[in-house]
């Protein structure tokens, strides 16, 4: 009996071990293959962010733009992280997203090399195209009043045209004011951000109110000759932090390239 008691307590204690190990083995089996899915994720994500990484630097070089030196330090070391996938998703994405807002074709124009996605993003705040159509007949700065024939400072450009013709934002921007404004008549000021802001005098109509978001192209008003005026025309100020500039360092967008924009407003 003793034999026989011993014997089955050494099968139980066999059985547990055999089942423990078969346990073990299992589970080593389990961390294999979870450990080679892992490897396999690993090795795909360092192809992809080389693979994106490549494709946002031959864009970036193709325009001109200003090379990622992270993606490219870590290209040459052959090791990746998730911070360098983000980055290299979010410069493809940053690129996406001045394509399709229009911030890449202004950014072009310009043809600034070694800028920043972030540069053309703020080249396509700035207001680069045309307010109106027709003719500059008085410039920025000092100029002789033509009401009492004095010096005077001139704080923006006089545009010729016909009474009614559309003028339009030259830039996205917010509605400041719109109203009559001692001096320029009917205004409208628009505020682009950065600190600039553009002023619209002498209009004959509004075709935004205050408050109003407006894009680049859109319709705000119309020529007129509201308050001192000696005829139809637009009389446009660009601003930085409330301080005139002249506006022809940033008027870059032609005659023919404006229409487009007008027409699709």
């Amino acid at each position: 009996m003793l034999t026989i008691t011993g014997m089955a307590g050494s099968y139980a204690r066999m059985l547990w071990k055999v089942s423990h190990f078969n346990q073990l083995r299992s589970e080593t089996v389990a961390l294999k293959t979870q450990y080679n899915h892992l490897e396999k994720v690993a090795q795909e994500k360092e192809i992809q962010v080389a693979s994106l990484g490549s494709l946002a630097n031959e864009v970036s070089t193709m325009y001109g733009l200003k090379a990622d030196s992270g993606l490219a330090a870590t290209s040459a070391h052959g090791q990746f992280s998730d911070e360098q996938l983000a980055s290299s998703i979010g410069q493809l994405y940053a690129l996406k997203s001045s394509a399709l807002s229009g911030a890449a074709t202004i950014g072009i124009a310009f043809g600034s090399r070694g800028a920043t996605v972030a540069d053309w993003m703020r080249m396509a705040q700035a207001p680069t195209l045309w307010p109106g159509e027709g003719f500059v007949t008085c410039s920025f700065g000092e100029r002789i009043d033509p009401f009492n024939g004095e010096g005077a400072f001139h704080s923006g450009v006089d545009i010729q045209s016909s009474y009614g013709h559309p003028v339009i934002a030259p830039a996205d921007g917010v509605v400041a004011y719109a109203d009559a404004m001692s001096g320029y008549g009917r205004m409208v000021i628009l505020e682009h951000g950065q600190g600039i802001s553009t002023r619209y005098g002498h209009l004959s109509g509004y075709a935004v109110t205050a408050g109003q978001t407006v894009h680049r192209g859109d319709t705000i008003g119309s020529v007129g000759m509201s308050r001192r005026s000696t005829g139809p025309h637009l009389h446009y100020e660009v601003r930085i932090h409330d301080a005139p500039v002249n506006p022809h360092k940033y008027l870059r967008t032609t005659f023919a390239s404006m229409h487009s924009f007008a027409g699709g407003s």
